[in-house]
């Protein structure tokens, strides 16, 4: 089976007086129908710009798309007007922001917002949408929804506003969900609940998720494959099982050093060394080189491609090249 969206050399830049910031540096990426893949690294390293350039929200200016396609469902969404955009966008494809609070209008009611949603893409009338939220807000775990429909964005705790974002995000039964930091700010508990009910909804509608996080915590509960970002690029894209058990690229490493984990207690923590380049400056080579312990001479020279070093797994590091 084709995959639900392919992504093929994208490239997205932001034009600024101090110079060009590759926020999204030549990114492939397959995500099949039905599947949770998760897209990891820390911020700024292009997550959230690699979502937005999906939905081709990207802000413009100081942002362009300059090059690539991004294939959903064999249609390059690249090649489409603005007003076929619109179609697809919250209706087939729909994005689960990581602020509530700044994705929720405050001056109108949840049942409102939920419905405006079902009306713009489902050609319902008031009534009709209006229950549709209604079911939605039940389905998301709202308690008494019917009353629930007339509150203010204000008068929700964090949890139960995350949760009318999904409601939102699936009320048109969308084929993908871009998921970006969707538990940021919850407590534990909650965030559990969020992502047992964002994974049980997808199965529920047979949807594919795109899950931008740093958490690898979450990585390793909900998704079967994971892309690893550094500095706009995919550094590493393996099966979940097999990135957490033997990582291949050092910042991959570095990452899972960095985390605290109960069966290595009173170890102590190995941060990754230095900072992350800026953008608009990124250094010669290997972006990564200047922080990374087993860089060589070819690293500083030289950016390595990606390339599979066994069957579904990629790495971009002149460690695992055939010239080596």
């Amino acid at each position: 089976m084709p995959p639900l969206l392919e992504i093929k050399n994208l490239k997205t830049h932001f034009f600024t007086d101090q110079g060009t910031a590759r926020a999204v540096d030549n990114v492939d990426l397959l995500l099949s129908r039905g599947e949770t893949m998760a897209v990891v690294g820390e911020s700024g390293c292009g997550k959230t710009m690699l979502a937005l350039s999906i939905l081709r929200l990207v802000p413009d200016p100081p942002g362009r798309i300059v090059a690539g396609k991004i294939l959903f469902d064999g249609q390059d969404l690249l090649s489409l007007s603005e007003r076929q955009m619109r179609t697809i966008r919250g209706n087939r494809i729909s994005m689960i922001f990581q602020e509530p609070m700044t994705s929720l209008n405050p001056v109108f009611k949840i049942g409102e917002q939920v419905a405006e949603v079902i009306r713009l893409h489902q050609g319902k009338n008031k009534k009709e949408a209006m229950a549709m939220a209604e079911e939605m807000l039940g389905m998301v775990g709202i308690p008494s929804p019917k009353e629930r429909i007339n509150s203010y964005p204000h008068e929700m705790s964090g949890g139960m506003r995350q949760r009318v974002i999904i409601a939102e995000a699936l009320a048109c039964n969308p084929d993908l969900i871009l998921a970006d930091e969707p538990t940021t700010a919850l407590d534990v508990t909650i965030q559990a609940q969020i992502l047992e009910l964002m994974l049980k909804l997808k199965e529920r509608k047979n949807s594919s998720i795109l899950l931008i996080t740093h958490d690898l915590g979450i990585v390793a509960q909900t998704c079967a494959r994971a892309a690893v970002m550094y500095a706009g690029k995919i550094v590493e894209e393996s099966p979940v099982a097999p990135l957490f058990e033997n990582p291949l690229h050092p910042y991959t490493q570095g990452l899972l050093h960095s985390i605290p984990r109960l069966d290595k207690q009173g170890e102590r923590l190995i941060p990754i060394q230095g900072m992350v380049p800026s953008l608009i400056d990124l250094p010669q080579g290997c972006g990564f080189h200047p922080r990374c312990p087993r860089a060589f001479d070819q690293c500083r020279v030289e950016p390595p491609t990606l390339v599979e070093v066994e069957k579904g797994r990629r790495v971009r590091c002149w460690l695992y090249s055939k010239s080596q």
